[in-house]
């Protein structure tokens, strides 16, 4: 396990003394200092330690001062933090039962270094998982998120979807979308700001990538999502824009094991993608190994989390009956998810209107986005999705889709 210490002059020796423990119980400890007994000023290094965490770098932070009450605060401030301070093992179990906390902070004037020890074990052992606390968290980190799960990732508000939604739904009533008047259509902006623009095909060349980018720069796409080895490209390319990078773990298949799909997840958040999709292992959902499944998504959302990047489950949906497909949202909602997604688009079909209709119904309880891929490749397909309730699409397809909706309110670019 990757993990951050650090320490202020009255910490540094337990400092040291728990860096050993750590290494010795085969841990990778980042030191961040200090590296003596002379006066330094604890904020400083209870930052670099929460930084370390928020950026994904590492699993957890220890922070050892005095009493270990500033440097839970300090360390609080960073986003994607939650820093407890603990005097023995019933605290530490709690902070993470409780309160999933992802930095410990010690008094080296309250604990001395066997209780530390134990205190710190306790820590890196417990778990959170039970729904009830998990919920509680998840409300603390959208405090950090600007309340990003009221509606995550979408520029446009409850209000908007459900008017789109309405509208939709008066355009398939009637028939041919290009028949209807400009008013019920769904605009330009607001289709571009549904898309996630996608290359996942094998062949993908630099190239591809390249084009990629420019169209979701010229047409405001809400993202482009790659494979992981393109997001350093798409991130400089898109630098300075607001579209955002969006990679996929696990992909296509989803049977890597959870820990790879973990270390896949941090190292693309770490080279600039700030969303990840990633595959259910759908094997372990059609054996009712639901405990595997669970801990393979929530690893990847815990990693999403501490970046503070949009987590999506793709339970490719074609592969799936309709039972399998309710369990599947059910365990991306306990596991924290931001968003459930119909498909890889690389297996027996993609999405449908009815499979949407489905997903948006279970995952409604705690407010999960939708996300149709796979399959959609016209503004009608596009306008079907949202109407079933999908609130964001991918699709390889997306220029020729704002082309005609922009043909559709007779707008020309």
């Amino acid at each position: 396990m990757q993990i951050a210490i650090g320490a202020d002059h009255g910490g540094y020796e337990l400092k040291e003394q728990l860096k050993s423990f750590l290494r010795d119980q085969g841990h990778a400890v980042r030191d961040v200092g200090t590296n003596s007994k002379d006066p330094v000023d604890y904020p400083r290094f209870a930052k670099a330690v929460a930084d370390l965490v928020s950026s994904g770098a590492v699993r957890f932070g220890i922070m050892i001062d005095g009493a270990g009450i500033g440097s839970a605060m300090t360390a609080n401030k960073v986003p994607g933090v939650l820093a407890a301070a603990a005097y023995n093992e019933a605290l530490a179990r709690n902070s993470r039962e409780h309160n999933d906390a992802n930095v410990l902070t010690l008094g080296a004037g309250q604990t001395g270094i066997e209780a530390a020890r134990r205190i710190v074990e306790v820590f890196l052992t417990t778990e959170c998982t039970a729904d009830r606390h998990r919920a509680r968290v998840n409300m603390i980190r959208e405090l950090d998120k600007g309340g990003r799960g009221v509606n995550p990732g979408s520029d446009l508000s409850s209000e908007d979807i459900a008017r789109i939604t309405e509208r939709v739904r008066q355009i398939l009533q009637k028939g041919s979308a290009a028949a209807a008047p400009a008013a019920n259509l769904i605009p330009p902006d607001k289709v571009a700001k549904l898309i996630d623009h996608t290359v996942l095909k094998p062949e993908a060349t630099a190239e591809d990538i390249d084009k990629l980018c420019a169209e979701a720069k010229t047409y405001g796409f809400y993202s482009v999502c790659v494979n992981p080895v393109w997001v350093p490209r798409a991130k400089d390319l898109l630098r300075g824009t607001n579209v955002k990078v969006c990679a996929v773990v696990g992909f296509p298949l989803g049977a890597q094991s959870s820990e790879i799909k973990v270390l896949e997840a941090r190292r693309a958040l770490r080279e600039g993608a700030s969303e990840i999709d990633m595959v259910i292992n759908i094997g372990a959902l059609k054996s009712k190994d639901d405990r595997l499944v669970a801990r393979d998504i929530r690893g990847v959302v815990e990693v999403c989390d501490e970046a503070r990047a949009l987590s999506k489950v793709i339970i490719e949906t074609a592969l799936l009956t309709d039972e399998e497909k309710v369990r599947a949202c059910e365990l991306s909602m306990k596991a924290g998810a931001d968003f459930v997604k119909t498909s890889t688009g690389f297996s027996k079909s993609g999405a449908t209107a009815e499979d949407i209709a489905l997903m948006a119904r279970t995952v409604a309880p705690r407010k999960l986005g939708v996300k149709a891929s796979g399959g959609v490749r016209t503004y009608e397909d596009l306008m079907k999705m949202v109407a079933a309730g999908a609130t964001r699409v991918g699709s390889s397809n997306s220029v020729k889709i704002l082309e005609e909706a922009a043909q559709a309110f007779s707008v020309k670019r």
